[in-house]
This record gives C-alpha cells, sequence and structure tokens, in this order.
C-alpha cells in the first residue's frame, strides 16, 4: 500500500457521533503522516522465513493480532508484506479517532469506525462485512483503553462470524521511547531495528471455550519469542 487509501467508514447508529477531521486539521494530521512515513522507512525489521511466510498469507483474509502499544507500526508492517492488499483497522468515533483515521489514511491504512462504548456493535459487523470481501484486517485485542496485555472477546467474535485466520503477531523493537498512557505505547527509535515473529492461532483453538485465554497466552510468547534476529526484510 505504498499511496494513500481513502479510509473504509462504517455506518453507525447516531448515538455514536463519528467525530471527522476537516481543514487544517486533517492538513496537519497527513503531514504528520508523511512525517511517519519517512520514520518508519528508517527502520530495519527482521523475522524468520516461517514468520515471512505466514505474515504473506493471500489463501482469504487474514485478521492481524497485536498489542496496542505496538500499533505505531501496523500500517508499515501491511505495506512491507501485504503489497497492494488492503489493510482495515477498527478506529474509534471519538475526536482522538478523528485524527488516527485523517493520520492512517496518510499510512495507506483504512478505517472502520467504532468503539467498545459506542458503535462498537455497527463496527464489529462492518470489519465482519469488510472481511467477507476478502480485505484483510488489523485488531489490538488489549485496545483502545486496556488493561494492556489483556485480550478483549472483540477479536474472537469478528473471526468467527467473518471466517477469517487470525494471525498473532509479535513484535520487538531493540530500541524505543515510551509513552506516558495506560500501554506505556513505544515508539521505535529512527533506523533501529524491529523484530517480527508471526502465528497462526489454529481454528480448534478458535472454537474453544477458552479461546480468549488462550490467544493471550500465545500472543505474550510470541511477543517475548519476536526478540529473536531474523532475515532482514
Amino acid at each position: 500500500m505504498s499511496l494513500p487509501l481513502t479510509p473504509h467508514l462504517s455506518s453507525p447508529s447516531p448515538a455514536a457521533r463519528v467525530k471527522v477531521l476537516a481543514g487544517w486539521k486533517r492538513g496537519l494530521a497527513i503531514l504528520a503522516g508523511a512525517l511517519v512515513r519517512l520514520w518508519v522507512a528508517t527502520l530495519r525489521f527482521t523475522c524468520s522465513p516461517a514468520t515471512e511466510r505466514i505474515m504473506r498469507r493471500m489463501d482469504g483474509p487474514q485478521l492481524y493480532v497485536l498489542w496496542h502499544d505496538r500499533l505505531f507500526i501496523s500500517a508499515d508492517i501491511a505495506r512491507r508484506f501485504r503489497g497492494q492488499r488492503p489493510l482495515h483497522a477498527l478506529i474509534s468515533t471519538s475526536k482522538d479517532g478523528a485524527w488516527l483515521t485523517a493520520f492512517f489514511a496518510t499510512m495507506g491504512l483504512c478505517a472502520v469506525r467504532g468503539s467498545s462504548s459506542r458503535g462498537g456493535r455497527e463496527a464489529a459487523t462492518e470489519l465482519v462485512r469488510v472481511l467477507k470481501t476478502g480485505a484483510d484486517a488489523g485488531i489490538t485485542p488489549d485496545g483502545p483503553r486496556g488493561p494492556a496485555y489483556a485480550v478483549k472477546p472483540g477479536a474472537v467474535i469478528v473471526a468467527r462470524r467473518s471466517g477469517a485466520k487470525i494471525i498473532l503477531v509479535g513484535v520487538t523493537y531493540e530500541s524505543y521511547w515510551c509513552l506516558f498512557g495506560w500501554d506505556r505505547f513505544r515508539l521505535p527509535k529512527p533506523f533501529s531495528r524491529i523484530h517480527l515473529c508471526a502465528q497462526l492461532f489454529s481454528e480448534a483453538k478458535l472454537r474453544a471455550d477458552d479461546v480468549t485465554t488462550q490467544l493471550e497466552a500465545e500472543l505474550r510468547v510470541l511477543n517475548a519469542a519476536s526478540a529473536q534476529v531474523g532475515d532482514v526484510v
């Protein structure tokens, strides 16, 4: 996704009150996105051949699941591994979500607007619809407000309803800054190295009663495993 994509918006209920940016604010978000594109272009990604094969799977829609504090490089992961295949992200209907939507459009991601508190059902339904068209999507199972590294059922519900395969993504930054906030959001330093580790979450586990517990455990382990050095991509 080397070119900006127009955000794909859901149609939540009026109560959701989806906020959008216009004028100078949208221009500022687009400028920020352009600067971040230059930033992430300096980063060096490493992964094993097995991870690269999983990340490049094209046999149907894929639902990529990673922790919220690793969200910064999600658009670049899509660009490096998914080519021109659209990647959709669930983004809040709030003012912060409006900024993020404009920013992600510049980065090459499509937005499905909604939140767990308002408009969430409509957004989940739209995300399922998008996946059924064959597009990919990404979810942070501990977002948007935490607690950090605690999986909520949204990703499981969307995967079950859409038939998409869940790809768990582990990310380790060799050098980064931490922001203040509930998840201590991580920003990789320019010209640093990032290690990726991906794993397919099996359909049998997806149908299990303790699926969220298993998904959380595997994602925690995977982020530790991602520290292992692999091939540069």
